[in-house]
């Protein structure tokens, strides 16, 4: 990001120390903020996207014992750690595990160094750094320190079997230590069966994807222009604040409206919205078939929309009554906008449906890619068809999908992108049932991108799996789609964040 960015986002920052309540009372009162001069590369095609999320905080604790021998009796555990000596070599084999992962990951770790303890005071000490999440690596010791090492709201156990001196919990883990797979929590047995990782880094890599997902999730601060709603379900506003703690920041359409008077009327802004429209139209595989004005005004209400999130505080944000309201305004649709802020790295939703919007937000953090909301058909063949006008093209996080910019279908008016998906790309969804804390994941590959008379970005898509369960799942409601397969990491990832999850597999 370039300097100038970098700054203003800097100096905004400041206002996450802001509460919601002093976020509504600023949009409430119903005068557009005054805000800064838009740089010229505050939009920039070119730009990677930037990394969303607060880092994961580890904390590596090895936890062993040295016994003395004894003349004529069983001295010691099973185990290849019984030494001091052993025992400072596997510290550096940790930190250097988890340097090779940490450079492999594709999302923010802060490792800490590695605690060795032998007492539970020494666990306890190990706590003091504050972590989002500890890796107990149990070599040898007592079941009674393996829960002290756990924070109370438990945390990934790794045991050696070939990869390196043989740990003692390889054999004596149990459910006795462990709540089964789908158990109530217990303050006694603080990990589960599923928080164990033997051997592979790679599993270790995953686990720590979700927690990273679920601990940037839980407390979200979105910003939702025009309020909150719930499509089929008037609680899911409250429940997602209830359950997901979300901190959700109520922007008024009169405040947009003033912003959108007040960039009308300015000729810098709108010279830049015009260059914008020019280098995103000269992308390559971008197809103009709408009104270039189109284009300038969503630029126009791109600028707005990054503003309203700067001093919000934060990078998530949904918009409600995005036709109705928002098309007399801008004389523009939303639809290429929210495209925008998604290919650089922000989350942007339309309709404000927070039956949804949790699980998008969710898939977000835990992919680190561009979602699509979109509508779903009803299931036949093993094939739904998924649909909506607000499609991002950098669904790999990386690369632009080829577009087709057309008006949104339902209005035959502004500027909507009609992506399309490699055919072969390996997707996978969530499908929440209302606001009822049931999730179902589902994943399938694209067959084609035809052009029916629906929303312009629209997918025919290979359901993996017992597709047939899927009838009982339509809800005339959204899914959120995701470029691979994540089903194990949100399954994992469910208990943290107060969710079940149905996944439909073979």
């Amino acid at each position: 990001m370039c300097t100038c960015c970098m700054n203003r986002r800097s100096f905004l920052g400041v206002s996450t120390a802001l509460t919601a309540a002093t976020a509504v009372g600023a949009f409430s009162k119903g005068a557009a903020a005054a805000t800064p001069d838009w740089p010229a590369d505050y939009w920039d095609g070119n730009r990677k996207p930037h990394t969303l999320g607060r880092p994961l905080r580890v904390q590596p604790i090895l936890m062993y014992r040295t016994p003395e021998p004894r003349v004529q009796d069983s001295w010691k555990s099973w185990g290849g750690i019984q030494t001091e000596e052993a025992a400072a070599e596997e510290k550096l084999r940790i930190t250097e595990e988890l340097e090779s992962l940490s450079r492999r990951a594709d999302f923010p770790l802060e490792l800490l160094p590695v605690a060795a303890i032998k007492t539970e005071e020494e666990a306890q000490q190990a706590h003091a750094s504050n972590p989002d999440v500890v890796i107990v690596y149990p070599a040898t010791g007592s079941g009674q320190l393996l829960q002290s090492a756990l924070l109370p709201d438990g945390g990934l156990i790794f045991v050696r079997h070939r990869s390196g001196p043989v740990y003692y919990w390889y054999e004596a883990l149990s459910v006795r230590q462990l709540t089964k797979s789908g158990e109530a929590a217990d303050p006694r047995r603080r990990a589960s069966v599923e928080d164990v990782v033997v051997d592979d880094t790679d599993e270790l890599l995953w686990r720590l994807r979700a927690r990273f997902a679920a601990h940037n999730f839980m407390g979200a601060r979105v910003l939702a222009i025009g309020g909150a709603q719930g499509k089929y379900d008037d609680t899911a506003p409250q429940f997602a604040q209830d359950r997901f703690k979300m901190d959700i920041v109520d922007a008024s359409y009169t405040d947009l409206e003033k912003r959108i008077v007040s960039v009308l009327a300015d000729p810098k802004k709108m010279a830049l919205c015009e260059t914008w429209t020019d280098q995103y139209l000269a992308l390559p595989r971008t197809t103009l078939n709408t009104e270039r004005d189109f284009v300038v005004r969503s630029f126009m209400l791109y600028g707005i929309f990054k503003d309203l999130m700067e001093e919000a505080g934060t990078d998530l944000m949904t918009i409600n009554q995005c036709m109705s309201t928002i098309i007399p305004m801008s004389q523009t649709t939303a639809c290429l906008t929210l495209g925008l802020l998604n290919d650089e790295g922000q989350v942007a939703f339309c309709e404000a449906d927070f039956v949804i919007v949790p699980a998008g937000i969710f898939l977000r953090y835990l992919s680190g890619k561009p979602v699509f909301m979109h509508n779903s058909t009803f299931p036949h063949n093993g094939v739904v068809t998924c649909a909506h006008c607000t499609g991002p093209r950098r669904m790999d996080g990386v690369h632009y999908d080829p577009a087709e910019i057309l008006t949104h279908y339902e209005s035959e008016y502004g500027a909507a992108p009609k992506v399309e998906i490699p055919v072969g790309q390996e997707l996978t969804f969530i499908s929440p049932e209302f606001a009822t804390g049931r999730w179902v994941g589902i994943r399938g590959v694209v067959e084609d991108n035809p052009f029916l008379e629906i929303c312009r970005s629209q997918q025919d898509v290979r359901i993996h799996g017992d597709w047939r369960r899927l009838i009982n799942e339509v809800r005339d409601s959204h899914w959120m789609m995701v470029y691979g397969d994540y089903l194990k990491e949100i399954a994992y990832a469910a208990p943290q964040i107060g969710v079940t999850v149905d996944a439909i597999t073979a």
